[in-house]
């Protein structure tokens, strides 16, 4: 096997791509919905990030791709593990409901995109690996 993408990296860095900013997109969207003042800074930035790391996905090559997919798996499934935290236990004293905007919505993108991008990761250091 060449250093070159096969098209079954390309389908599953897009698909990595797409999800990220549909993390960073939801975010952005609950801004005005009361995810005011300390959260409300931090749902922004998060929105950022998943629109820096889609990109990242799609326009970086060798280890620089690397890091972009490992990022963007950690990211992924911190914003997953920080929803469920907030839906149990409170995170930084924020108790989260199902019955918010987009809770369980955000649940299925978030747990998606972590089994996509890790499928992701192992493609691009397999192929960084073979060849």
């Amino acid at each position: 096997m060449t250093g070159r993408v096969s098209g079954v990296e390309w389908v599953m860095r897009i698909l990595s791509a797409i999800l990220l900013l549909a993390i960073g997109g939801i975010h952005l969207y609950l801004v005005p919905y009361g995810a005011g003042s300390v959260l409300g800074v931090l749902f922004t930035l998060n929105g950022i990030g998943g629109i820096v790391l889609a990109i990242a996905v799609l326009a970086l090559r060798g280890r620089l791709l690397q890091l972009a997919v490992i990022l963007a798996l950690l990211f992924a499934l911190a914003s997953l593990l920080s929803l469920l935290s907030a839906l149990t236990v409170g995170l930084f004293g924020i108790t989260e409901v199902w019955s918010f905007p987009l809770v369980p919505q955000t649940v299925v993108v978030d747990a998606i995109a972590v089994v996509v991008l890790a499928v992701t990761t192992w493609a691009v250091f397999r192929r960084r690996r073979t060849a």
